[in-house]
C-alpha cells in the first residue's frame, strides 16, 4: 500500500492505484481553497458572532444540531459547491466528461461527547461499500480549518486485505433514503437508526490519520476501512467530503474487490457529470440494480437533498 503526495500520475493510473489500496493526497488547490472558504463563510453566518471551532462552549448540543440541520443542507445546494467540486476535479487532471461526483457534504466532529450523533454522526469504523457504494468508488476528504492528529479522520489500512464480520446485509440503500436519512437532526444524544458496522472486534492500529492543510485533499478507496478519530481537542472539526466514479470504471465493474460486503441497492444514482451535471446513463447504473430500487422508487426523498448519509 502507498500513499501518493501531489503525484504526477495520470487519472486512469491514480485510479488504478487507489483500487489497490494506495491514498492521493494533494496540496490545497484553488478551487478547493474556494470551496473551503465558502463553507467558512456559510458557518459564520450560521453561528453568528460565536467562534464555530468553539460553540460547544456556548450552545445546547440541541441548538447546535437545529443550526446543523439548516447550514448543511445550505453548503450543499449553494450554486457556488457543484462548480468548485468540478474545478477541483479538473485541477487534479480528471476528464470531466467520464467523471461523476456526488453532492459535497459537510462534517462536524465534536469534542468529547457534546454532539456525536444524527446530524453530527462520529462514524464508526465502517467501508463506504457497506452502505452501497460502488467499488470504483473513490473517496475525496479535506479540513476547512485547521485540524490536528486528535480531531481528524483515521483508515485503518490493514481492513484493506482483511474481511470483517458486519452487519451491511441489513443494509438497503433506497430503504435508507426513505425511512432513515431524513431525521438525521432528530438524534442528538444518540443514533438509533441502523447502521452497518463491525460485528468483531475491530484493530484500530495501524492507522493512518489524514492530517492536511485547509484544502488539501485526500483520495481513498471507498473499499477502505476508516472512522471518524475521537476528538480530544477543544476544536471542532468541520470538514467536506465528496465521491467520484468515472464512467469507463462503471460501465467496465471495475473497482477494488468486494472482501464482506454484502448490502443491497446502490448510490449509483446520485453522481453527476463533471460538464453538465447529468445522471450516469440508465444502462450503466442498470448493472449495479439488484430490483430494491423498484421497491422504494414511489416514495423515496432524493439523497442530494439532505446533509446526512
Amino acid at each position: 500500500m502507498n500513499v501518493f503526495v501531489d503525484s504526477m500520475k495520470t487519472d486512469g493510473e491514480r485510479r488504478t492505484e487507489i483500487y489497490a489500496g494506495s491514498i492521493f493526497t494533494f496540496s490545497p488547490s484553488p478551487s478547493a481553497l474556494q470551496l473551503c472558504d465558502l463553507a467558512k463563510e456559510l458557518i459564520a453566518e450560521a453561528f453568528g458572532s460565536l467562534d464555530p471551532q468553539s460553540v460547544h462552549e456556548k450552545l445546547p448540543a440541541e441548538e447546535s444540531a437545529r443550526i446543523l440541520s439548516a447550514l448543511k443542507p445550505k453548503f450543499i445546494h449553494h450554486p457556488k459547491s457543484k462548480e468548485l467540486i468540478r474545478g477541483m476535479l479538473k485541477e487534479v487532471g480528471c476528464d470531466l466528461e467520464k467523471t461523476y461526483f456526488d453532492v459535497p457534504r459537510m462534517r462536524t466532529a465534536f469534542p468529547g461527547d457534546y454532539l456525536k450523533s444524527g446530524i453530527a454522526y462520529a462514524f464508526h469504523p465502517h467501508r463506504d461499500t457497506w452502505y452501497s457504494a460502488p467499488y470504483c468508488q473513490i473517496n475525496w476528504w479535506m479540513p476547512i480549518f485547521d485540524i490536528s492528529p486528535d480531531n481528524s479522520m483515521a483508515i485503518h489500512p490493514r481492513y484493506f486485505y482483511t474481511p470483517l464480520k458486519n452487519g451491511s446485509s441489513g443494509y438497503n440503500y433506497h430503504k435508507w433514503n426513505l425511512e432513515s436519512r431524513s431525521s438525521a437532526a432528530q438524534h442528538v444524544k444518540t443514533d438509533t437508526r441502523v447502521q452497518p458496522r463491525p460485528e468483531e472486534p475491530v484493530e484500530l492500529d495501524p492507522q493512518i490519520r489524514l492530517v492536511c492543510k485547509v484544502g488539501g485533499a485526500y483520495l481513498f478507496s471507498a473499499a477502505h476501512l476508516h472512522s471518524t478519530v475521537p476528538n480530544t481537542t477543544n476544536l471542532i472539526r468541520y470538514s467536506i467530503d465528496f465521491r467520484t466514479v468515472h464512467l469507463d470504471d462503471v460501465v467496465g465493474q471495475k473497482g477494488a474487490a468486494n472482501i464482506d460486503s454484502a448490502c443491497t441497492g446502490t448510490t449509483m444514482g446520485d453522481y453527476l457529470r463533471g460538464t453538465d451535471l447529468s445522471h450516469l446513463p440508465a444502462e450503466a447504473i442498470a448493472l449495479y440494480q439488484d430490483g430494491t430500487e423498484l421497491q422504494y422508487a414511489k416514495t423515496a426523498a432524493a439523497p442530494s437533498l439532505q446533509a446526512g448519509r
